[in-house]
């Protein structure tokens, strides 16, 4: 087998030729996280925005919740087979296929919330996870592969801005359409046109990426990003490495992180009035930006050793989550039984309210973290795509379970937060024995040390499988 792989030991002997150059506008690195972000904003992020609002903005959780089960179990199949369609379209083309069917499922949400019809946001939901999936882990491996080492935490950060950008907006939006709402019930449908319109301009703006080979670094080390076997010998190595130790290790806490959409976005439907949802949507993406970005800032300070901000980053985050996880459970064990309706005019309020917003910033910040993993465990660009196919498949397998189980009624009201609680307690062991090689393995100090980035040059070896 073929494979490219990075080696920053040999960089000293083979890098000599290695020249800044004048980067166009157009092939930065810089651009190229904006169309990219721009895409998240269109696809994931409005659709995030729709289930920010509660339920995608209907009166019952029960049938949305049903339908996004569906669509993340379809999106585990296509993001495994990400790395084998990359072969043919390559990353470019996975992208422009990826954005497609999120406008189709937004058209079922409004046809559901207009005129009852069900059929759609079902058919819609599959379309969605056929091609999010696909959008998934091509938006993860060009996110992790164009940016130079030392500032792809930042531009991580930056991109995902833009998908709570969408979930801002869509916040925005619904307040100001329900701002007088301040009883149970559905959205506006008038918000789902504005949805669509937007979510379909993102199929459009995927054609403006720059392939990896038109990329520029300023250092001029170029932006590796290609598949070399064929679909079915790529799809078996995507499996194997699945089953890798450190791989393994880390299933559980990415559970943890992404098993709470689902549980926190029931929660903001079962106990909110109208436009109590659309206020959380709003500032929960704010915080949410703040909170990301300024992980991202932490985890490029490389005048810090990898070693101490990995584990320091770490030990917040599973701090955190777990404070607000205590939170959340000893707030739906009491609504369970006093079944409140909070308005931002009740007493209450903020109790019930802060916690919402502060578990959307830690699924931010457990998103965030999760790139910054996959850049330390990664050996090469071919397993960059894999891994980041991986990571999205193994998110929605986590999601499709999560919101298929928050389609019960008793799940939904309180046993969505015993069970995540559950999760971050037994996933902190096993992604320790990940996180603590951070900086201990001297290959990998290419992602702290400005000297070995900047001259790093990726080379191309022939092995076997």
């Amino acid at each position: 087998m073929t494979v490219v792989v990075e080696r920053a030991a040999e960089s000293s002997s083979d890098t000599e030729n290695e020249q800044p150059v004048q980067v166009k506008w157009y092939r930065s690195v810089f651009y190229n996280a904006t169309i990219l972000g721009m895409c998240s904003f269109a696809a994931p992020g409005l659709w995030g925005a729709m289930n920010s609002l509660g339920a995608g903005g209907s009166q019952s959780p029960y049938l949305v919740n049903t339908a996004n089960a569906l669509t993340f179990c379809l999106m585990v199949v296509s993001c495994w087979f990400t790395s084998g369609i990359v072969k043919y379209i390559g990353i470019k083309g996975a992208l422009f296929v990826g954005t497609i069917g999120y406008a189709p499922y937004s058209a079922g949400l409004y046809l559901n919330n207009r005129y009852g019809v069900e059929w759609l946001v079902l058919f819609g939901a599959a379309l969605c996870g056929i091609s999010a999936g696909i959008f998934w882990a091509a938006e993860a491996a060009i996110a992790i592969a164009y940016p130079e080492p030392r500032n792809r935490s930042r531009i991580v950060a930056y991109w995902l801005t833009w998908t709570k950008i969408g979930q801002i907006l869509g916040g925005a939006v619904n307040l100001g359409l329900n701002a007088d709402r301040n009883q149970a019930g559905k959205v506006s449908y008038n918000v789902y046109l504005i949805f669509i319109a937007l979510q379909s301009s993102g199929t459009l703006v995927a054609l403006l990426l720059s392939n990896p080979s038109q990329v520029q670094r300023p250092n001029g080390t170029p932006v590796q990003l290609t598949i070399l076997d064929n679909p079915w010998k790529e799809f078996k190595t995507t499996t194997k490495t699945f089953v890798t130790k450190k791989f393994l290790l880390i299933i559980l806490w990415i559970g943890q992180g992404v098993y709470a959409e689902a549980v926190f976005f029931t929660y903001n439907s079962l106990w909110f009035s109208v436009r109590a949802r659309a206020l959380g949507s709003f500032l929960s993406g704010i915080v949410a930006v703040i909170c990301g970005n300024l992980l991202g800032l932490w985890l490029d300070q490389h005048q810090i050793s990898l070693k101490t901000r990995s584990r320091r980053a770490f030990a917040v985050i599973m701090t955190l989550q777990g404070a607000w996880w205590l939170w959340l459970t000893i707030n739906v064990t009491e609504y369970r039984r006093t079944q409140p309706l909070f308005d931002w005019v009740d007493p209450g309020f903020g109790r019930a309210f802060a916690v919402f917003v502060f578990l959307v910033a830690g699924f931010q910040l457990n998103y965030n973290f999760s790139y910054f993993i996959i850049g330390q465990i990664s050996s090469g660009p071919e397993e960059t795509i894999r891994l980041a196919a991986l990571l999205r498949g193994t998110e929605s397998a986590w999601q499709a379970l999560s919101y298929g189980l928050n389609a019960i009624p008793v799940i939904a009201s309180v046993g969505g937060p015993y069970i995540n609680f559950g999760l971050w307690g037994a996933a902190i062991i096993p992604v320790w024995f990940v996180i603590r090689d951070f900086g201990v393995d001297k290959e990998k100090t290419d992602i702290e040390s400005p000297s070995i980035e900047t001259h790093g040059e990726l080379h191309k070896e022939t092995g076997s499988d």
